[in-house]
Formats: structure tokens, sequence, C-alpha cells
């Protein structure tokens, strides 16, 4: 009987290690994997919050995506039409600055045969009435003939202004040395210009407009040599390799400009003196300015008041050396 108690005993402690014993004839799961009624329904309502927690978040997160969205379309829409009006814009103002391109050309090329025979007729009355006439008179035949001078070159270099986009040549290799010698011999023929000193370094050959430049080259040395103090005028052009742009600069010995008016000098008819001082039509630096960015380049001065003035433009190097 007690082997039989002990017998028991031992299969008891074998059902409590197993999580199993009797109760009331019935077999109860006690072990730690079991899992009470209270602790279930904790279990499954932290799952609930969870879930809520998620479901609430995309909804909060789907709605700001789609404000944001709303938003982000909204300046899109703005910008597109902003972008509509820029082109539209540039259009017209494409077309209006052909439009004047065309109206100085014409302008200015139909002006030539009536000013050349005002002038001629001017000419001829100075040449037979000078002395026959008074004093008075014969200072008002100057100021006619001065005035059709005057008339002329303005007429000259607004039609070669607005021939450097309507009639410019395709570009191609141009020795610049070769255009620089060939402005100085043209310039110095000239008996006012005898006394400058006009040099280069070696200057680079470039993909440009052969015309073009020899109107270039020939604005920025005749106004170093016009623009000149009470020494004798000196000029002298030079260029580097920069990147991928060659930087030319003509530097002169002249009066220089005050640095205030620099930006004026490229404006079209925009002069510093007077006529007296230094005749000109106020027109060179502007067909300068035009022929550079033509050229894709950019033009600008560094200057002091009697310290002399450095033109530098730059033409594109265009694998050419």
């Amino acid at each position: 009987m007690l082997n039989g108690f002990l017998e028991n005993g031992s299969a008891l402690d074998d059902l409590l290690q197993n999580g199993l014993f009797y109760l009331s004839g019935k077999i109860v799961v006690a072990g730690p994997t079991f899992l009470w009624p209270t602790e279930l329904l904790l279990a499954g309502l932290f799952i609930i919050i969870l879930f809520a927690i998620f479901l609430l978040g995309s909804a909060v997160i789907h709605r700001f995506d789609k404000r944001e969205m709303s938003i982000v379309e909204n300046q899109l829409r703005e910008i597109r039409v902003v972008e509509a009006q820029l082109a539209e814009r540039t259009k017209d103002l494409e077309r209006s600055n052909h439009d004047l391109a065309q109206f100085a050309y014409v302008a200015s090329h139909d002006l030539r045969a009536p000013v050349r025979a005002m002038k001629s007729f001017a000419q001829i009355l100075v040449t037979d009435y000078t002395g026959r006439l008074d004093s008075e008179a014969d200072e008002h035949l100057g100021f006619i003939v001065d005035g059709a001078n005057s008339l002329e070159s303005l007429i000259n270099d607004l039609l070669a202004y607005s021939r450097i986009d309507t009639q410019g040549k395709v570009f191609e290799p141009v020795d610049c040395s070769a255009v620089f010698d060939q402005v100085k011999t043209d310039l110095l023929m000239d008996s006012d210009h005898a006394e400058a000193s006009v040099t280069r370094d070696d200057l680079p050959t470039v993909m440009a407009d052969g015309t073009q430049m020899m109107q270039l080259f020939q604005n920025l040395i005749s106004n170093g040599i016009k623009f000149h103090s009470e020494a004798p005028p000196v000029v002298h052009m030079s260029a580097e390799r920069n990147e991928k742009e060659w930087q030319f600069a003509v530097r002169d010995n002249g009066i220089g400009i005050d640095p205030e008016h620099v930006e004026r000098i490229s404006a079209m008819f925009q002069r510093l003196h007077t006529q007296e001082e230094y005749p000109g039509t106020g027109m060179g630096s502007a067909i300068c300015k035009k022929i550079v960015e033509r050229h894709g380049g950019k033009i600008w001065v560094k200057s002091k008041i009697g310290a002399g003035s450095t033109f530098f433009f730059t033409i594109e190097a265009s694998g050419v050396t």
C-alpha cells in the first residue's frame, strides 16, 4: 500500500511539473504557458489600441500628404503660368528688337542719300562763296558743313550698329594679330595719329566674324589714341587664355574715366565730353559691346581719371589657338 501511495505521489509530481493536476476528477492546465482570461483580454485590448493608433496615424499622414500635394500642385500651376507669360514676353521682346533693328537699318540706309546731298551742296557753297559774303555768312556755312559731317557719321554708326546682327557673317578662324596690324596701319596713316605708339603682344586666332573684329579693334584702339592727355598716346593690346575663352586687354595712357561714369560709355549716344573737346557720335562703345556679345563674350573697363584706361573683352576659345 505504501508503495502504491509513493507511486501515486511520484505521478502527482510529474503532473504538477507538466502543468497538469486533477481537480474534482478533471485535468486542469496550470503551467507557465497558460494565459488567464484577464491577461487575454488585456492583450487583445493592447492590440486593438495599437491598430487604432496605426489607423489614426495613417489617416493623419494621408491627410497631410494630400494637403501638401495640393499646395505643391497649386505652386506648379502658378509656375507654369509665369513661365508661359515669360515665354510670351520674350517672344514679344524678340519681335520688338527685330523690328527696331530693321527700322534702324532702313532709316539710316535711306537717310544716307539726302545727307550726302546736303553735305555736297554745303561744301560747294563753302568753296564758291567763302570770302564773297560777310564773315558771319562764312561762319554759318561752316556750321552747315560740320553739322552735315556729324549727321553722316551718326548715320554710318547707326547703320553699323544695326548690321551687327542683321548682316553678321558666319564665324571662321580670324588671326587677331593680322587684324590688329591692319587696323594699326590704317589708323597711323592719319597725320593726327602720327605720334601714337600702338603695340601688341602675340594675339590668338579665334572663331569670329572678321569684319566685326576689325570694327571692334578699330574702335578700341582709336579711342585710346583719341582720348589722350598731353603725353603722346600709347596703346597696347594683349591676350591671355582664361579657361574656355580668351581675355583681351587694350590699355592706354589717356585721360581716364571717372568710375561712376563707366556704365554710361556702353550706352548708345552717351558722351562724357563735348563735341568740341573730342569729336564723335557716342556710338563706338555701344558697337563694341554688341559685337562682343554676338561672339558670346563680355566687355568691361577699368579706369581712373588721369591714369589711363584698360578695356577688357572676352571671346570664346573654341579650340582655336
